[in-house]
């Protein structure tokens, strides 16, 4: 293990996220050495306190620097306390402007601290969108937020920045060309620079991970790949211009190629990766294959995050029902990009 630590940021406290982190350290306590999280004492103590099904909860061990977490014994949560904590518990279940302002400094104390080198990566629990923008914060999920925190530490513009969302399990690899946008802005998103700054960043991402430049499929936008114009000229007029781009820079890409048939040729092992244009394109497959084995990683950061491939599950939040089995991989996807 390197002599960094992982931090684990708390995620919304009205969601799961306490309670995932508390189940991952007491299921996996060699995965979870060295990791701590970042977020408030008051909310993790009482997340550990939901998934104790009635006995003695999960101890809390408040550290004052990430390198503490080496030295709290297994099964012990480490914190870290970020700002001055919660003035009252939120609503398990509940939007929550107070709850997401948690959740987001929590965020960007720990991307600030991975831009800085003081950890290894970060991994995210999930955040609700609706209370991140009830607390004032101008970026709808992490991606935004990190791309922003990244960029102001390079002293750029975000658009200088550019990140995608990967996700990721045992079968199946999807990168997306737009993000957290209407399926409108979403569709005029496709253009032939959006499309091959995608290649660009998954080839050199999943280059670094597999030891070899990927193998990549590019998905069409319209049904049928746009069957030869009949049906959409996004295909002609940007999609493949962009990949005739990246082969000639030497990526391994072809397409485009009909939606609704490229993921399953990528399972069965012909591409190392779809690039999807829009985010339910994308998103669906994967999740559909179990979102207890998704991970989601975003590319293009100069830093490691990783997160669970699912949302806050306010539905079930404060029942200590919540499957830490997305966040467990999460967390092994984080050791093996940060070499930890």
């Amino acid at each position: 293990m390197s002599g960094r630590p992982i931090a684990i940021t708390m995620g919304d406290p009205a969601g799961i996220g306490p309670e995932i982190i508390a189940k991952a350290f007491a299921l996996d306590p060699a995965l979870t050495r060295g990791c701590f999280v970042a977020g408030d004492v008051a909310c993790l103590r009482r997340g550990a306190a939901f998934v104790s099904a009635g006995g003695p909860a999960l101890p809390v061990a408040i550290i004052d620097a990430p390198s503490e977490a080496f030295a709290v014994p297994p099964r012990c949560i480490p914190v870290l306390q970020v700002g001055a904590g919660a003035t009252a518990l939120p609503v398990p279940g509940r939007v929550d402007a107070a709850a997401g302002r948690l959740a987001a400094d929590a965020v960007v104390w720990a991307a600030r601290a991975a831009l800085r080198g003081d950890i290894a990566a970060l991994v995210t629990a999930p955040l609700h969108k609706e209370a991140l923008a009830a607390a004032g914060v101008p970026h709808p999920g992490h991606t935004e937020l990190l791309q922003a925190e990244a960029a102001a530490h390079a002293g750029v513009p975000p658009a200088r920045m550019p990140v995608r969302m990967m996700l990721a399990n045992d079968e199946l690899r999807t990168v997306l060309v737009s993000i957290h946008v209407s399926l409108r802005d979403a569709i005029a998103a496709v253009t032939r620079e959006q499309v091959l700054e995608t290649l660009r960043i998954t080839d050199h991402a999943l280059a670094a991970m597999l030891g070899r430049r990927p193998r990549m499929a590019c998905a069409g936008l319209n049904p049928h790949a746009g069957e030869g114009g009949l049906f959409g000229s996004e295909e002609a007029e940007a999609i493949a211009p962009a990949i005739a781009a990246a082969r000639a820079e030497g990526a391994q890409v072809e397409g485009p190629f009909a939606p609704d048939t490229v993921f399953m040729r990528a399972r069965r092992g012909e591409f190392d990766v779809v690039v999807a244009m829009y985010h339910d394109q994308g998103l669906i497959p994967v999740k559909y294959l179990g979102v207890d084995k998704g991970v989601n990683v975003t590319l293009g950061l100069p830093l490691v995050r990783t997160s669970p491939d699912h949302g806050t599950a306010f539905d079930i939040a404060g029942t200590g029902r919540a499957d830490p089995a997305s966040l467990v991989e999460a967390l092994r996807m984080a050791r093996k990009l940060a070499g930890a």
